[in-house]
């Protein structure tokens, strides 16, 4: 790991547009307050079905954008932003969220104190929270091998300073992570099998595994506008919550934990959670919530893991480690 010796290094802010033009224009509009002086904002755009995101680069031509043909998912999106970024510092940033102005400085700084930085997240605080003083993320712990669950620390705690150090951390937040380019070249790009949900969880563990460490950098802050994507109870978001829970668990823990986390899932969440639902009459999320579990009794062979190569010229491109079953 090199020393980080740039006094301003060049952050790639990286962010993708899915339906939601007026929400991607609104975190533009806050970026444009940022004090740090070398930025450069890529918008990549999902293959939006019902959508005119041309707005976005007609209200913000300062804006590199992106079209994507299909729908790449949250991983495959960012990882197409890397391909057009030029930063030693890439800034992976949910557009449902809006920033202070100086919260870049901050996230610099760690990364040129901690040479062993891998990923850093800010202080996420709920945007529609009273008083938008309402923790969402002050950093996490460990995903439990038993159940498959994390926590956040501060999470719904009214923010009054307590979080406000920089310290390494199990997790990072995927609505914003700063991952210098080094890393990425060396531990590889956002796992992309999993569309939504858990990708910046497992490539925490990928990145972890190569020696390097997670921080959470209380000192900058940013808003988050939770779920505006796919909806805070939605079908899609149980569906990839539930397969990718258990998706998570066979990559990254041992196979005695493995089996300790399906006989929990087994024997414990999936008879509560068809009895929750149930009652509730919701089903929609009963039906994903199935079509997430059903999944891992199917035969799937899944492309290998991106990484990111570098050709002769500079430029980009996306390969892949061997494909798995």
């Amino acid at each position: 790991m090199s020393e980080n010796t740039t006094s301003t290094p060049l952050v790639s802010i990286i962010t993708i547009n899915y339906n939601q033009s007026a929400v991607t224009c609104q975190l533009l509009d806050s970026l444009q307050h940022v004090t740090y002086p070398s930025v450069e904002t890529i918008v990549v755009d999902n293959a939006s079905p019902d959508d005119t995101p041309e707005i976005i680069a007609e209200r913000h031509p300062w804006v590199t954008m992106v079209r994507s043909p299909e729908n790449l998912g949250f991983a495959g999106g960012n990882n197409l932003g890397v391909l057009h970024s030029k930063g030693q510092l890439l800034l992976f940033l949910n557009n449902d969220t809006e920033v202070e102005p100086g919260f870049l400085e901050p996230l610099v700084d760690v990364w040129r104190q901690h040479p062993d930085a891998g990923m850093i997240s800010p202080r996420i605080i709920f945007y529609f929270s009273e008083g938008r003083n309402t923790i969402q993320y002050a950093g996490a712990r460990s995903i439990n091998p038993v159940t498959g669950r994390g926590s956040k620390i501060g999470f719904m705690e009214t923010d009054t300073g307590q979080y406000d150090e920089t310290r390494p951390t199990d997790y990072c937040h995927g609505a914003a992570v700063m991952v210098p380019l080094e890393v990425i070249r060396t531990a590889g790009l956002m796992p992309d099998l999993y569309f939504l949900y858990y990708e910046e969880h497992d490539w925490g563990e990928m990145i972890k595994r190569r020696g390097y460490s997670i921080y959470y950098c209380g000192s900058s802050r940013i808003f988050h506008k939770e779920s505006m994507s796919t909806g805070e109870n939605s079908p899609l978001k149980t569906y990839y919550m539930t397969r990718n829970r258990i998706i998570f668990m066979k990559r990254n823990r041992s196979r005695a934990q493995y089996l300790a986390f399906l006989l929990f899932f087994i024997f414990l969440s999936v008879p509560k959670n068809v009895l929750r639902l149930s009652r509730n009459r919701e089903w929609d999320l009963l039906r994903a919530f199935g079509r997430g579990c059903r999944w891992h009794l199917e035969r799937h062979r899944l492309q290998g893991d991106p990484v990111l190569a570098v050709e002769p010229d500079g430029s980009y491109r996306i390969s892949r480690t061997p494909s798995t079953s």
